[in-house]
């Protein structure tokens, strides 16, 4: 069987590996479900040179499934957050851990992580074509949800001038809505009847006198 640890240890191993390079270092656990399964959680911000070194010290822990690189533009940054899980598949005993990387839209760059985890490479083009983040070392930077002839500089996921203007959305309720049909007619709903209630002796199969 492979050794676990808790939340709280791994996380005191990541600061006294790291020291100031970790920052904003929590744990969390919540209860989810009718089952009140616990959910463990532990968060820790990682500059982007760090990242890979980061990565590279949960591998040693144990080799991590990569859930996701979720993004967020907020205002002059944009954080990645690198959900990973360690433990995975044994009961009760995963661990997600979430490595954020704040990067200035100023300098939008980050090193890929798909040399230490090759799947992570599909995760980073996603972050290329939808918040504009340049990935140092990608392998493959090929567009991946949106077409070759989208317009360059324009990013879905992006809350400032870059994000999409207005003269691209369609509103496709309003495209082409006949006028000419008449309004369908809405069934008035069946009067409820309301039933009296039974005395006991009905209820019962009784006869009252």
């Amino acid at each position: 069987m492979r050794a676990t640890m808790t939340p709280q240890e791994i996380a005191d191993r990541f600061v006294q590996k790291f020291g100031s390079l970790v920052s904003d270092v929590r744990v969390q656990e919540r209860c989810e479900g009718v089952k009140k399964v616990p959910q463990k959680t532990v968060w820790m911000t990682v500059p982007r040179e760090s990242i890979n070194n980061a990565i590279a010290e949960l591998i040693s822990i144990d080799y991590p499934h990569l859930g996701v690189i979720a993004a967020s533009d907020n205002g002059d940054m944009i954080d990645l957050l690198y959900h990973l899980q360690v433990f995975f598949g044994g009961k009760h005993e995963e661990i997600c851990v979430v490595f954020t990387v704040k990067i200035p839209k100023s300098d939008p760059h980050v090193p890929t992580i798909s040399g230490l985890i090759p799947g992570a490479v599909y995760s980073e083009r996603e972050k290329q074509d939808m918040i504009g983040v340049t990935v140092d070392g990608i392998p493959d930077s090929r567009r991946i949800f949106l077409p070759d002839d989208f317009p360059q500089d324009v990013y879905p996921w992006r809350k400032d001038e870059k994000g999409i203007p207005p003269s691209m959305v369609k509103e496709l309720w309003k495209i082409d809505r006949p006028t000419d049909r008449p309004v369908p007619p809405v069934k008035e709903p069946e009067p409820v009847v309301k039933k009296e209630p039974e005395s006991a002796d009905q209820a019962e199969g009784g006869v009252t006198e």
